[in-house]
């Protein structure tokens, strides 16, 4: 059976999608996380232990938001953390690794891999919310990721409306280039698990329409990441910190459709 090493697991959903799929083929290895108390910076594998590498480094630094945090006089607190997730995939020397983050955020660069990349939402893999991201494959021979789309929604050419209130990212919604109208745009959780869009309406090609905001409830946003109501039910962790952990995680769809991707990309 192979080996893959997760790295920034979280709450371990891009893992759960990864045993689903390569249930009886592959075990998943969890390193340390900022969740647990754990720190990449001074964990190290052994190579040629580990078949693949998985995993999101903290993305705060790539997100809109952090242009707030800057404006205020700091930086984002957990700063780039994706060289540590290169120098741990350099350390492993895998068939390949995959790496999820925000579409903003720089390509991971390993001597001896080649890397292609691919841009994915939720919904266009059957999810409900919107979620965006990047997913770089690295491989000896770069080998490319075909997703299977299941489309709520098409995958389509789309741009970023930000909305003025000063979520950043927290708030961004996505529409249809040339498009001047939605109404009852999808939900979408942001990095703090805390607030979602429940109606929007863009009535003019300039953006200008309403926006309501509410607080997610927890059982809201598993459910929205593809989880049971119940899925933290006995977790120690304030509800706040459930919503945090949970909005940071890949909503299973998303890794489903990605998990599919690499088995099919690495036994072509």
């Amino acid at each position: 059976m192979h080996v893959i090493l997760s790295l920034f697991p979280g709450i371990g959903l891009l893992d759960r999608a990864f045993e689903e799929i390569f249930v009886g083929e592959a075990c998943i290895v969890r390193g340390p996380d900022l969740l647990w108390g754990g720190d990449i910076r001074r964990f190290h594998v052994p190579r040629g232990v580990f078949w693949g590498v998985i995993g999101g480094p903290p993305c705060q630094m790539f997100s809109r938001l952090a242009n707030l945090v800057r404006a205020n006089g700091h930086e984002p607190r957990f700063g780039n953390l994706i060289p540590e997730y290169e120098r741990v995939v350099a350390e492993a020397a895998p068939a390949w690794f995959l790496m999820e983050n925000v579409p903003a955020a720089p390509v991971p660069v390993v001597d001896g891999y080649e890397v292609r990349e691919i841009m994915l939402d939720n919904r266009w893999v059957g999810g409900e919310q919107m979620r965006k991201r990047r997913f770089s494959f690295g491989t000896r021979d770069g080998r490319p990721l075909a997703v299977d789309y299941v489309a709520l929604e098409e995958p389509v050419a789309f741009e970023t409306v930000i909305s003025g209130n000063g979520f950043g990212n927290d708030s961004e919604y996505y529409k249809r280039v040339g498009q001047a109208v939605i109404s009852g745009a999808p939900p979408l959780i942001g990095g703090s698990g805390k607030i979602k869009r429940t109606a929007t309406t863009v009535t003019s090609s300039d953006g200008g329409g309403s926006v309501k905001m509410v607080r997610y409830s927890i059982g809201e946003a598993t459910r929205l990441q593809g989880l049971s109501e119940d899925f933290l039910a006995d977790a120690p962790f304030t509800k706040g910190g459930k919503l945090k952990a949970i909005a940071n995680g890949v909503p299973l769809p998303m890794g489903r459709a990605i998990a599919k991707a690499v088995k099919a990309a690495i036994v072509a």
